[in-house]
């Protein structure tokens, strides 16, 4: 919650707005979003991709507020 609280402080300044929400994993919701991505409508940015053992490193990288786009582990 600290976390939330300093980038919610911190959007009052800046040009974007900041919104947080907790959504509910639907199946049917997920079906359309896997539709979605295979027809090339929706496209993910990813930042980065660590192997496995790097795990450590991305979560420190994530916490750091640097990740601008998803950050992928791969197993």
């Amino acid at each position: 919650m600290d976390h939330i609280g300093k980038i919610r402080l911190a959007s009052l300044r800046a040009s974007q707005k900041v919104v947080f929400f907790i959504s509910k994993r639907r199946n049917e919701d997920l079906v359309a979003l896997q539709g979605l991505l295979e027809a090339g409508t929706v496209t993910p940015v990813v930042e980065r991709a660590y192997p496995l053992r790097e795990t450590a490193h991305a979560f420190r990288y994530l916490g750091e507020g640097h990740a601008r786009g998803k950050l992928v582990v791969t197993v």
